[in-house]
C-alpha cells in the first residue's frame, strides 16, 4: 500500500514505470512541466532550454532511475518521436516547440505505458483545451489578461496538455507503478 492505495488495482497493472524510477524523474520534471504549460499560455511558445534540460535530466537521472539496457533502448524514444513531430509540425498539424518538447518527454516513458500515455493524453488535450476556452470568456481572463493564447483563435497552448500529461504520468507511476 502507497498512500492508503492497493497497488492491485487495474491501473496498477497496467503501469509498466517503476515506482522508483517515477519518483527518481518527478522532483525535475514536474517543474519543467509547469514551466512549460505557463509559457506556452503566456506567450504560446516552449522554450527550448526546457527542452534541453529535459534530455540533460534524462542522461544523468535516467542512468540512476533506470536498468542500463532500459537506459539506452529509450534513447530510441526520444528519436522516433522527434521524428514523427517533425513530419507533423511540417505538415501544420503542431507546432515545433511541441514536437521537441514530445520528442524530450520520451524517454521518461515506458514503452509498455504507450497506450496508457494516449489515454491520459487525451484527456488532458480534452481538460485543458476546454478550461482554456471557457477561461478565455469568462472574467477569469483578467487574471492575465496579456496571454497571448487568448488572441490566437483556434491555436491552443499545446504545451498545457502535454505537460500536464507528463507529470500526471509521472505522479501515477509513483503512486501505481511496479
Amino acid at each position: 500500500m502507497v498512500c492508503g492505495h492497493s497497488k492491485t488495482g487495474p491501473l496498477a497493472r497496467a503501469m509498466i514505470i517503476t515506482a522508483s524510477s517515477a519518483l527518481w524523474f518527478a522532483p525535475f520534471l514536474i517543474p519543467i512541466c509547469i514551466w512549460v504549460a505557463l509559457s506556452d499560455l503566456r506567450a504560446m511558445r516552449i522554450p527550448n532550454v526546457s527542452v534541453y534540460a529535459m534530455v540533460v535530466i534524462f542522461a544523468i537521472v535516467g542512468l540512476i532511475a533506470l536498468p542500463f539496457e532500459d537506459y539506452l533502448w529509450r534513447y530510441s524514444h526520444l528519436v522516433v518521436v522527434l521524428v514523427i513531430g517533425m513530419v507533423m509540425t511540417a505538415g501544420g498539424l503542431m507546432g515545433a516547440g511541441d514536437a521537441k518538447f514530445a520528442a524530450a518527454a520520451a524517454p521518461f516513458i515506458a514503452f509498455g505505458d504507450l497506450r496508457l500515455i494516449f489515454l491520459l493524453f487525451a484527456a488532458m488535450l480534452l481538460a485543458g483545451f476546454s478550461a482554456h476556452r471557457l477561461v478565455k470568456h469568462s472574467p477569469l481572463r483578467k487574471l492575465a489578461p496579456d496571454w497571448k493564447s487568448w488572441n490566437v483563435g483556434w491555436d491552443y497552448p499545446m504545451g498545457l496538455s502535454l505537460g500536464a500529461t507528463l507529470a500526471l504520468y509521472l505522479v501515477l507511476g509513483a503512486v501505481y507503478g511496479q
